[in-house]
């Protein structure tokens, strides 16, 4: 019997992928970056835009960014407020800061043509560089996102809590077939998206809950495990709303460090004087900002500033922070103006 487990596995495995690339074939997502013949830079931008953004908030950007500069070379020739501007609202803007840096290294080297070439471009690690050398490159690579995480959680009751890189890792490296390894990964992505969901999963429509071990023993939503959520940190700032004549003060940022290189409104840490026009709080990765918006004066002003004229402050290409920002200062204005 010992000698026989290993084909007995192999045989498991194998139906497995088949069962799943079965059900993938007849129900995959209908997403504007699969192709029968996949462009290595359009899944990359997807990849990209994909991280820690949900499906529905990236379509728009995707379809407009591709339209604008549908390949590397393209990207790579424009200025990079451009490119800041039209990822405004997508948020964790290093993510086009890194893609822009990538794309002059491309378009001056080439393609890499592996996942480990993939691997050394700014801002690709590991689950990007697998995702591109699986679905562009139609290599064998191991794809381990946050629906594949949970679905192979279940599948083999990990019992260690996320994110368990090396152990989901390990695991869906034996199920990984060697062929068609790009529409695996993509499949496994849109099973826990749409079947193997984080509450209420669709259990009696998996085509592969006969190996589900959390299935089996009818818990599926114990996993995967999770630790104690940490209390985000709370920070405080002012943004100032700042006039001359039609036009409000904005301001490029750093291009490192929180929303680097985006333009907004002038920020400081102190509030320091001047007529408070109300408050925005936002919800980043690691912590949780609440700005107060100021009417201030030009001597509050450093650096570079760009006067933006008030009717067209939607085309800055500002981040959600600053938007939210904005919509306050302006309404506070018309209630004044207005007499309210």
């Amino acid at each position: 019997m010992a000698q026989a487990w290993p084909t007995l596995k192999r045989l498991y495995l194998n139906d497995f992928s088949a069962r799943l690339l079965d059900w993938y074939d007849a129900h995959r997502r209908d997403l504007p970056w699969r192709s029968d013949t996949p462009d290595a830079y359009a899944v990359w931008l997807s990849e990209i835009m994909l991280q820690q953004t949900t499906v529905a908030a990236v379509m728009a950007y995707y379809r407009r960014f591709l339209t604008r500069w549908p390949d590397v070379r393209a990207l790579a020739a424009v200025e990079d407020a451009e490119v800041m501007r039209e990822w405004a609202g997508l948020g964790y803007y290093s993510r086009a800061r890194n893609f822009l840096a990538a794309a002059r290294m491309m378009a001056a080297e080439g393609f890499p043509v592996d996942e480990a070439g993939w691997r050394q471009l700014p801002g690709v690690g590991r689950y990007t560089a697998a995702a591109v050398a699986a679905i562009a490159l139609g290599q064998r690579a191991v794809v381990v996102d946050g629906n594949v995480k949970r679905v192979v959680a279940r599948l083999f009751i990990v019992e260690t809590p996320l994110p368990a890189e090396d152990e989901i890792y390990r695991l869906t490296d034996a199920i990984t077939p060697g062929e068609r390894a790009g529409d695996f990964a993509q499949a496994m992505m849109d099973l826990g998206a749409t079947v193997c969901t984080p509450r209420s999963p669709k259990c009696l429509l998996c085509p592969v809950r006969a190996g589900c071990r959390a299935y089996r023993q009818g818990n599926p939503t114990d996993y995967p495990r999770r630790s104690p959520k940490k209390a985000r940190p709370e920070r405080t700032a002012t943004a100032w709303w700042i006039e001359r004549g039609e036009g409000v003060a904005l301001v490029r940022r750093p291009p490192k460090g929180l929303l680097g290189g985006m333009l907004g409104l002038p920020v400081s840490e102190d509030a320091g004087a001047g007529e408070r026009l109300g408050q925005v709080t936002h919800v980043f990765t690691h912590f949780r900002l609440t700005l107060d918006v100021r009417r201030g004066t030009e001597i509050a002003l450093d650096g570079d500033v760009e006067w933006w004229p008030r009717e067209t402050l939607d085309e800055a290409g500002l981040p959600t922070l600053f938007r939210k920002a904005v919509t306050i200062a302006m309404q506070e204005d018309a209630n004044v103006r207005s007499g309210g």
